[in-house]
């Protein structure tokens, strides 16, 4: 056992523990945490009935339970462990802080007590297969990794199980790097574009909260950087660590970079292009950003070994099935309209669009000319149905057919598909106004279109 993880488990011993969330990834922190003879009140704006399942996998351990609306009432507790979907500036965790309490969360004890070397991402689009691609080469390359964060599970349980040699390969959302006071060894930022401006207060606290990936590194640190985005171009003047751009129109000596189909770091020659097996430019990004993480790491061999096998993650741009010609693709993933643009994107042929969700208070005017020139058919569902359709509208694409449900617009896409169409969903929005999450309505559509 480290010396870090020693320490920490002293820490908290007979201290009161309270955590925020009875979640996937609050779990494995609740079973840590009583299991090292801390005292622990687990807290859930649900109600018992709706936490059977979770109750009873913590049954073997003594906590106490605040369930229910006000949850989040009088807090007592010495550490706090806060949901990373939950602002650090609400009203209640405030209060907590007056009264002594120290606010922290499962990704930054994480940080605090793990001795390996950690390798992070984040960005607005492109997180979850750059982070998965990272993971498979240095697998394919024979380290250990363990896989975290946002993807794979909460790794918070494996401390004692995780050596110095291993490699930790995170994804890191806004929300989980927005009180972050450490930076991993190996930081790469895909892109930003707004986003989450449900949760934050604006574009600049965002954008912000992302910099924590790279604000902490020390000099000897690698921060890898998007050349073609304007805002990610602009970290490298805060940047204290080597920075490693990767680019589709730039080239240099310490950029991974495509030219004329094929993919370069410095004047060293990568691989083909065309030899990456899940298709679109921005998956070509999502290499690039990937191989300049690891340059140095891993061979040019291991790289193309995982550019020829690997066939994508879930809910990204996934072929679903083909029937009757038409092809049908799931990419529930896309909860942001750039995401979506990407998608679109990797065909070569206008698409019927199934589109539509949750709010999240991204502009849509810049989608419309996007939807106009990639979308035949345009089929919206929930809250963001009416901006999405005026956008569309407002480009000259006028053919959208708004839809009450998921359901329905599956059954009338199939009716509008004819042989050599592709249907997709990418909804361009978050899918918490009818689904729990992403992949809960990516599993359902797959399970209407086999249906048909």
């Amino acid at each position: 056992m480290s010396l870090k993880l020693e320490k920490f488990k002293q820490k908290i011993k007979n201290k009161k523990i309270t955590v925020l969330g009875i979640g996937v990834s609050n779990l494995p922190l609740i079973e840590f945490l009583a299991k090292n003879g801390a005292i622990v009140t687990a807290c859930d704006k649900r109600k018992k009935d709706d936490l059977t399942n979770e109750i009873e996998r913590l049954s073997p351990y003594n906590i106490s339970y605040n369930l229910g609306d006000n949850y989040l009432d009088n807090i007592d507790a010495d550490i706090i462990f806060k949901t990373p979907g939950m602002r650090f500036d609400i009203p209640e965790l405030a209060e907590a802080r007056k009264r002594g309490s120290v606010v922290t969360s499962e990704m930054e004890v994480f940080f605090e007590v793990c001795d390996a070397k950690k390798i992070a991402v984040t960005g607005s689009d492109g997180k979850t297969t750059t982070t998965t691609l990272i993971a498979k080469m240095l697998e394919k390359q024979g380290y250990t990794v363990w896989l975290g964060g946002n993807i794979g599970n909460p790794l918070i349980g494996e401390l004692e199980n995780i050596k110095e040699n291993d490699f930790v390969v995170l994804e890191l959302s806004s929300f989980q790097l927005h009180t972050m006071k450490q930076s991993p060894d190996i930081a790469v930022v895909t892109n930003l574009s707004p986003n989450h401006l449900d949760m934050h207060k604006d574009m600049d606290e965002y954008v912000d909260a992302k910099k924590n990936i790279f604000m902490h590194q020390k000099a000897n640190d690698k921060l890898v950087l998007n050349f073609d985005n304007d805002i990610t171009h602009s970290f490298e003047n805060e940047a204290v660590s080597d920075v490693v751009f990767f680019s589709r129109k730039a080239e240099g000596e310490n950029c991974v970079y495509l030219k004329d189909g094929v993919v370069y770091h410095g004047c060293d020659e990568i691989m083909r292009a065309d030899e990456i097996k899940i298709p679109g430019v921005h998956n070509i990004e999502n290499y690039m950003a990937a191989i300049a993480a690891l340059t140095d790491i891993v061979s040019v061999d291991t790289i193309r070994h995982i550019a020829r096998s690997f066939g994508g993650v879930e809910h990204r741009i996934e072929l679903v099935r083909e029937l009757d010609g038409v092809r049908y693709y799931n990419d529930s993933i896309a909860s942001s309209p750039t995401r979506t643009t990407a998608g679109l994107r990797s065909f070569d042929k206008k698409v019927i669009l199934i589109a539509g969700g949750y709010d999240k208070h991204i502009p849509f005017d810049d989608f419309g000319p996007v939807l106009e020139k990639h979308v035949k058919k345009l089929f919206l569902i929930g809250v963001t149905a009416p901006k999405i359709k005026k956008a569309a509208n407002d480009a000259g694409l006028f053919d959208v057919v708004m839809c009450d449900s998921l359901e329905e617009a599956v059954k009338l896409s199939y009716k509008a598909a004819t042989n050599g169409d592709i249907v997709l969903l990418s909804p361009a929005c978050a899918s918490f106004d009818m689904f729990k999450n992403f992949a809960v309505r990516g599993n359902l559509f797959k399970e209407l279109v086999n249906n048909l």
